[in-house]
């Protein structure tokens, strides 16, 4: 049970719990127990002024200390059960203060402040006071022990920290085998009402005179309550607090009282009017002051580093107090910053910022803190933030269409919203890069192809490369030289599998100075690689090399004489489809028995085995020739029967297509008076259908004025038009005359 009791002037005890509530009330001091039927009544011839009660209070081990006067009574309680009283010291005026801790007893008086070890019955020491001149009774001492041994003394503006240690035995002699050694000793700026400890730290209440700014004389002000942190030589203010109680203007040093409860941190200042409960700031408490001060960012720190003790505030509540506050300054970066940080995995209040600053026309503020990790936001609100930028900064929409995952949002509509923009500056290149990219996103990559190449962007040859788009580039290779030679010849090279030299030439034909460039840098690696090949003796490469470089002949040389392979040199020979080749063939296998059989077996489908056979020297033996003049007559029988066959097929599919022109042409043809003359664009038939006319119709449909026409060439007649466009000479199919 906590309570306090309280003495007043009149002689009545009242006992108040924590809220200050009365319990009970006592017309009598005396000592008793509130929970028992122990107690203790005496008679005294002065008043009684201060009783202590020894702290470990048993029925078996009850003594108290009575202070009336000068003297300090000891009553304890003897195996008769009865009271013993024995004076501790006496003669040295009233003693104002005293304290119990374990076995050690201090009390202080007019001269100072003594300490009693009750365990060996002896006073260890005697500190005096400093200050003389001070009245005891107007500034009387306080007292306060901060453990069993450490004693805390405060007399007018001095305070002293005695710690009571243990005497060495070879020390004692007829000493005490304790003493007491003070350990730090310092002035105060004002005078001391009060002392108790916390943790390594004091709490003074200071009694404080200041001087009136129109008047020389001094007047009382409102008590103070301070922390403080000792050190050897003087001491730290660590907080300070001006206390409001009634009357302060007439209260004097003795009429204030600081008393602690132990373990729950409570302090009360006693004033002869009020008394104020104090206790240690937690953390909500700081929280209150600094949002009471609108220190958000400190609120909200310290809300973060002690989220696990803080009770009556919520760090995300903390934070939108803090956007709130940004926003009514106006420091709209700085709120959507802070958003990041506080609105954390909410969508919901995400989604409530966005439309927030959408309404007081903030929305660029908060795009670049917007979630686009694994946790987002509906697509609707990236949208909007994107059709507010495109309506009002070009290079800003760019920049998120750059930064965003292109999964934040729907990309056909941000697509048909930049072509909507497009039709009003169709040449504006923020645009167009935007519309690029946002088309390679959605895999339309031939889409951003054109755009890239359009605006010459130095990233066509990236997204060519990474989205192997040469299939699409095909058309296009002088659009890319003229952009950039090097760059275009080095991708063309590097991927010849993909677009081959015969294709890059082709495209090139009409542009000599390209060309020139592509063939000139081609035929530079190459010769570089050959020379490689060469000197790593690497025959296969070196033959394709080459035969690359039109060099046929000595590839043709190289396989028939370093690789000795005549399949191989048939197939090249094949390949390559000279006539001189196959001639050098002959000639470098005609004293080889092996490269004949091969030749023979091979040749009859390419070159006239004729050709062949009459080189050969008479006498040579030729491994399988039976065979191999076998195959060749074989593969001639059967040379003869496809020409047949194929000849069979041409003249009927001759005699069908002959038929079914004469078809077509003895068709009628309708002229009217739509027609017109295609040499002289005037109608075709006159106006005058009674007077005679002629009219030519060719096959292809074109019709003239007889008289339009150029003198037949050798008795044909062509038409103008199909003989100019190069599609061959049409004859008249009909000749009206009237």
């Amino acid at each position: 049970c906590t309570f306090l009791a309280l003495g007043t002037h009149f002689g009545k005890v009242f006992l108040l719990d924590i809220q200050g509530n009365v319990t009970q009330k006592f017309e009598i001091v005396q000592v008793f127990g509130l929970y028992t039927r122990e107690g203790f009544h005496d008679n005294f011839d002065c008043p009684i002024k201060v009783v202590a009660l020894h702290p470990q209070f048993t029925r078996s081990n009850y003594k108290q200390f009575v202070t009336g006067g000068n003297k300090l009574l000891l009553y304890e309680k003897n195996w008769l059960n009865r009271w013993k009283m024995s004076v501790l010291h006496e003669g040295e005026g009233s003693i104002t203060n005293i304290k119990w801790r374990a076995n050690l007893i201090a009390w202080a008086n007019n001269v100072g402040v003594k300490i009693y070890d009750f365990s060996t019955k002896q006073r260890i020491t005697n500190v005096l006071r400093d200050n003389v001149t001070l009245r005891p009774d107007m500034y009387p001492c306080s007292l306060c022990w901060k453990d069993n041994t450490t004693l805390i003394v405060g007399w007018g503006t001095s305070i002293k920290i005695c710690v009571v240690k243990e005497r060495n035995p070879t020390e004692m002699r007829d000493l005490p085998s304790r003493y007491v050694e003070i350990v730090s000793a310092f002035d105060t700026e004002f005078f001391i009402s009060g002392l108790a400890p916390l943790a390594d730290q004091l709490v003074t209440l200071f009694f404080v005179k200041e001087n009136s700014e129109h008047m020389d004389e001094e007047f009382r002000a409102r008590p103070r309550l301070d922390i403080i942190q000792p050190l050897p030589e003087g001491c730290e203010e660590i907080s300070s607090d001006a206390l409001t109680v009634r009357n302060f203007q007439d209260n004097e040093c003795r009429d204030y009282r600081l008393e602690h409860s132990e373990g729950e941190s409570l302090f009360y200042i006693i004033s002869p009017k009020d008394i104020v409960v104090a206790k240690e700031r937690d953390q909500d408490d700081h929280i209150d002051w600094l949002l009471e001060k609108k220190k958000y960012e400190e609120a909200l720190m310290a809300a973060e580093i002690s989220f696990k003790n803080i009770k009556r505030h919520d760090v995300q509540k903390i934070g939108m107090s803090y956007i709130n506050h940004l926003v009514e300054k106006g420091d709209y970066d700085s709120a959507a910053r802070k958003c990041q940080k506080v609105l954390g995995k909410n969508m919901e209040l995400w989604e409530n910022e966005v439309y927030r600053f959408k309404t007081i026309g903030q929305l660029k503020a908060i795009s670049q803190y917007l979630p686009r990790g694994d946790l987002r936001l509906r697509p609707a609100i990236y949208e909007m933030i994107l059709h507010e930028f495109l309506r009002t900064d070009y290079e800003g929409f760019a920049t998120l269409i750059r930064e965003w995952p292109g999964e934040l949002y729907n990309n056909m509509a941000i697509v048909q919203a930049v072509t909507d923009h497009l039709k009003k500056d169709p040449t504006n290149s923020t645009l167009l890069t935007t519309l690029a990219e946002l088309y390679t996103y959605d895999q339309r990559y031939d889409r951003a192809l054109e755009i890239y190449l359009r605006l010459r962007h130095k990233d066509v040859y990236q997204l060519i490369h990474k989205h192997n788009l040469f299939s699409s580039i095909e058309d296009k290779i002088v659009l890319l030289m003229d952009f950039d030679k090097e760059k275009a010849v080095d991708m063309l090279l590097d991927n010849e599998d993909k677009i081959s030299t015969d294709r890059v030439v082709e495209e090139l034909a009409d542009r000599p100075e390209l060309l020139h460039v592509y063939l000139h840098k081609l035929f530079k690696p190459v010769c570089r690689a050959l020379e490689i090949c060469q000197q790593r003796n690497f025959v296969e490469e070196t033959v394709f090399l080459l035969s690359r470089m039109g060099n046929c002949r000595r590839a043709l040389q190289m396989i028939m004489e370093e690789l000795e392979d005549v399949d191989k040199a048939i197939e090249f020979a094949k390949e390559q489809d000279d006539a001189e080749l196959w001639e050098d063939l002959i000639s470098y296998s005609i004293d080889k028995p092996p490269f004949i059989t091969g030749l023979l077996n091979n040749i009859g489908t390419h070159v006239d085995p004729i050709l062949l056979i009459h080189r050969i020297k008479e006498g040579m033996e030729i491994p399988n020739l039976r065979d191999s003049l076998v195959k060749i007559l074989q593969d001639y029988n059967l040379q003869i029967l496809l020409r047949e066959g194929c000849k069979k097929i041409l003249v009927a599919d001759s005699l069908s297509l002959l038929q079914k022109m004469h078809r077509t042409q003895m068709r009628g043809v309708r002229v009217d008076e739509e027609n017109i003359c295609e040499s002289c664009h005037a109608t075709i038939l006159p106006s005058d259908m009674t007077r005679p006319f002629n009219v030519v119709v060719f096959h292809c449909r074109h019709m003239f004025h007889k008289e339009c026409l150029p003198s037949p060439i050798h008795g044909v007649q062509f038409c103008n038009i199909c003989s100019a466009k190069r599609r061959g000479p049409g004859s008249g199919i009909l000749e009206m005359k009237k």
